[in-house]
């Protein structure tokens, strides 16, 4: 199924990013490792993983719990989170300003207090989506769910376009909330950080995660989509951290490996083959229309 018509399928369908300023390269542009890492479509693959990585932390978890629609509509948060991350990533700087205001406008009213104990968090602990710190966390998921999927599907990368990448992401992470005195100031840093919260206590699957990770796993997908079921499952599998695995109950089985494994090479050279509209995301196709003649593709 072509990218758009399983976005479709799946109810991520996602509004038109307009023409733009002509010659606005936006925060990043044509040149950048973010325009050329984040134009594939086979990053979604990634979403579920992220989601699942976000609600771990026990203060996420409650604010999508309690300021959400996500029991309503399981792909809620991912379809809002991308629709922000694709106009921040290729749009031109008023429509990177206008989507990074809207996830600021969201985020205030996202505050209260945990109603019950949740990993090292007792009943009370104040949560709030503007805190610098869960903000990283988020951040922290997308990119590295972003970067590993890249990775094993479309092509490896030096540790020198790593870096890149993390550097040009800087202003990304700064629209969602994250200040410079909490985001580790270079890519070494950044997986020590993952590392230590991978490890750390603050990362406790609740009940809330639970509840909301059902949802995640086993979404009421339509036929058309369910095809797409075992590969994102396992792929599922194979981003989440082995302690996380066991604790959202999805210990990898052999034929989630094997259909992993099986997969990874013909998609890679499936994608190769892909005409431009298929494999990468609508909005960098409208960037590279406003940029032309400018900078390399």
């Amino acid at each position: 199924m072509a990218g758009g018509g399983l976005l479709a399928s799946l109810g991520l369908d996602l509004p038109p990013l307009e023409p733009g300023e002509r010659w606005d390269p936006g925060l990043f542009g044509p040149d950048s490792t973010v325009w050329r890492i984040g134009r594939e479509r086979i990053l979604l693959a990634g979403g579920p993983a992220a989601l699942l990585l976000q609600i771990a932390h026990p203060l996420v978890a409650a604010g999508v719990t309690n300021h959400s629609g996500f029991s309503e509509d399981p792909f809620l948060r991912l379809r809002a989170t991308l629709d922000a991350t694709l106009r921040i990533t290729f749009g031109d700087r008023e429509q990177a300003r206008r989507a990074a205001s809207g996830v600021g406008a969201v985020h205030a009213g996202v505050r209260g207090r945990l109603s019950e104990p949740a990993g090292p968090f007792g009943p009370g602990t104040p949560y709030d989506a503007a805190d610098p710190q869960l903000a990283l966390w988020v951040h922290a998921t997308l990119m590295r769910s972003s970067l590993a999927v890249y990775e094993r599907f479309v092509g490896g990368l030096t540790p020198s376009q790593r870096e890149r990448y993390y550097q040009e992401a800087r202003p990304f992470a700064a629209l969602f909330g994250v200040t410079a005195d909490v985001l580790p100031p270079d890519y070494r840093a950044f997986q020590a950080y993952l590392e230590g919260m991978v490890q750390g206590p603050a990362l406790a699957v609740g009940k809330e995660a639970k509840a909301l990770a059902a949802q995640i796993l086993r979404p009421p997908l339509p036929r058309p989509a369910r095809a797409a079921g075992p590969f994102m499952r396992a792929v599922t599998a194979w981003l989440l951290p082995e302690r996380l695995r066991g604790q959202f109950g999805l210990e990898p089985a052999t034929r989630d490996r094997l259909v992993l494994a099986l997969l990874t090479g013909g998609l890679r050279a499936s994608l190769r083959a892909l005409p431009a509209r298929a494999r990468f995301w609508p909005h960098y196709l409208v960037a590279r229309r406003r940029m032309e003649d400018f900078g390399n593709e």
